[in-house]
């Protein structure tokens, strides 16, 4: 006998995904929201592009990582990848849109990447970017300045309360060190590449890497192991500065002035006590070209153990010591990647946060620190009979008045089971309707949860007109109490 098809369908997501609701989703919004207010501070205006780009125009792009792209079937001639990034397709939209000569630009979207997931370390194959570049003409470094600024001003209004590093370097000194370490020029973006991996990786398994199987010579290795090791702030760069072998290396020298000018205007934007200069810092995309900046904070660099078994690519390594959230925003300078497409100079500079990765340790910290998370403000509820259409019409009112809103959709709910549910949809308040004080034409305005003796335990008669100013100043005053600025995170 055949077997029933249904019975045989997993009802599960593909590995790498997952859906997001009810408190997830809050603590999700709460990062699209703030994220797009500090861009829309900075002037950056939304462009969308689409989910999958031409294949040749992610070809090439994102050195070793360019393995993990979606290669989708071909649909008739064209063939396609979904989105690695966002910053290719801004590059290409630039690059087809030879009259913008400058932009600030941000987007918001979902990318995917054939990586090996580590769920509950917002490790994802589909997940949300939010970016904010600046492209064009503009004074050296200034643009670069206003990135990080942004940065900060993001993790601020999150409330990390300085609970976060921005660790940066650039290609330019990186490149100079390799230069006179003695990398030859065609290994330079590989050997990076292997530096990019101190992070994760301590300096024996990435010089075992560099020797081994990128074949660089053991003696070179050893001499940019005393460089990329090093971290600090201005004492680094200082430091650098005064290196003989540098100073001479036209690459080094150059990168090593633009970050004591940018270091200068991060000061004035009280942005440096976060940054981090760390000579380690490589990132591994092929198109990065000037400075560069990694976001770290608790959580990021692995727990450390030993992994209890070998995982293939498909396997959820969320239980891994070896695997750590990793970097929470990352991005930098990119001057040529427009003009691979046109020919068109345009410079540019961005960021990118990576939103399941700060959604992963918001999660962490709100488990640590429970608070409130209502998604409404008023639950309308009513004695008697239901009175289901004085409570449509009430909850209209007050949704009117922008207050979010909800009630029972029972046509007689019991008073308790209100009480209930407007309990587990977390709603500070209740407007509650009685047949008698309806005929006097006026409602109960009640705080939820207050304690026994309070003289409001009960709720609070108000005249109806004047329901929703109530409402108002009642919900304004828990929020202060609360310290909760908007209700819905």
């Amino acid at each position: 006998m055949a077997k029933d098809k249904k019975s045989s369908i997993q009802v599960k997501t593909p590995k790498g995904t997952r859906d997001c609701f009810g408190d997830d989703m809050a603590i999700r919004e709460k990062i699209f929201s703030t994220i797009t207010n500090v861009f829309k501070l900075y002037g950056a205006a939304r462009l969308d592009t689409p989910a999958f780009e031409l294949r040749e125009i992610l070809a090439g792009k994102y050195g070793e990582d360019s393995k993990l792209i979606f290669d989708l079937a071909d649909q008739g001639g064209e063939i396609s990848s979904l989105r690695y990034d966002l910053t290719v397709p801004l590059a290409r939209y630039l690059a087809s849109n030879t009259s913008i000569s400058t932009i600030k630009r941000y987007q918001i979207d979902k990318v995917w990447r054939r990586d090996q997931p580590a769920m509950t370390k917002g490790r994802l194959r589909e997940f949300y970017q939010c970016d904010i570049d600046f492209a064009g003409q503009f004074g050296h470094m200034i643009s670069d300045a206003e990135i990080l600024s942004a940065t900060r001003d993001v993790f601020e209004r999150l409330g990390w309360e300085g609970k976060y590093t921005i660790k940066i370097n650039n290609r330019k000194i990186l490149d100079g060190i390799f230069q006179v370490c003695g990398v030859p020029t065609d290994k330079l973006r590989t050997i990076s590449s292997a530096v990019d991996k101190l992070d994760k990786s301590p300096w024996e398994e990435v010089r075992r890497e560099m020797t081994e199987e990128k074949g660089l010579d053991a003696a070179v290795a050893d001499r940019i192991g005393t460089y990329v090791v090093r971290k600090g702030g201005r004492d680094l760069l200082d430091a650098l500065k005064q290196d003989e072998a540098l100073s001479v290396n036209e690459s080094a020298k150059k990168g090593l002035e633009d970050m004591t000018l940018l270091f200068d205007y991060l000061e004035n934007y009280e942005v440096l006590d976060r940054i981090s200069l760390d000579m380690s810092l490589a990132r591994g995309l092929d198109y990065y070209t000037g400075v560069i900046y990694e976001v770290i904070t608790e959580g990021s660099a692995p727990p450390g153990g030993t992994s209890k078994k070998k995982a293939s690519s498909d396997d959820d390594r969320s239980d891994d010591p070896t695997v750590g959230v990793g970097s929470v925003a990352a991005g930098g300078r990119y001057d040529n990647l427009v003009s691979m497409f046109s020919g068109k100079d345009m410079p540019c500079v961005g960021i990118s946060f990576g939103v399941e990765r700060i959604f992963s340790i918001m999660k962490m910290r709100t488990a640590k620190t429970p608070a409130p998370n209502p998604a409404i403000h008023v639950f309308v509820m009513a004695f008697g009979d239901g009175m289901i259409k004085e409570r449509m019409r009430v909850t209209k009112t007050l949704r009117d008045a922008e207050l979010k809103v909800d009630f029972s959709y029972k046509d007689k709910p019991k008073l308790p089971a209100q009480f209930k549910e407007a309990e587990q949809k977390g709603a500070p308040f209740a407007v509650i309707l009685g047949g008698q004080e309806l005929s006097e034409g006026k409602v109960k305005v009640k705080e939820m949860g207050l304690p026994e003796g309070d003289p409001e335990k009960d709720g609070v008669l108000v005249q109806m007109e004047n329901m929703v100013q109530e409402v108002q100043k009642k919900l304004q005053a828990w929020r202060v109490k609360t310290g909760i600025s908007q209700v819905n995170i």
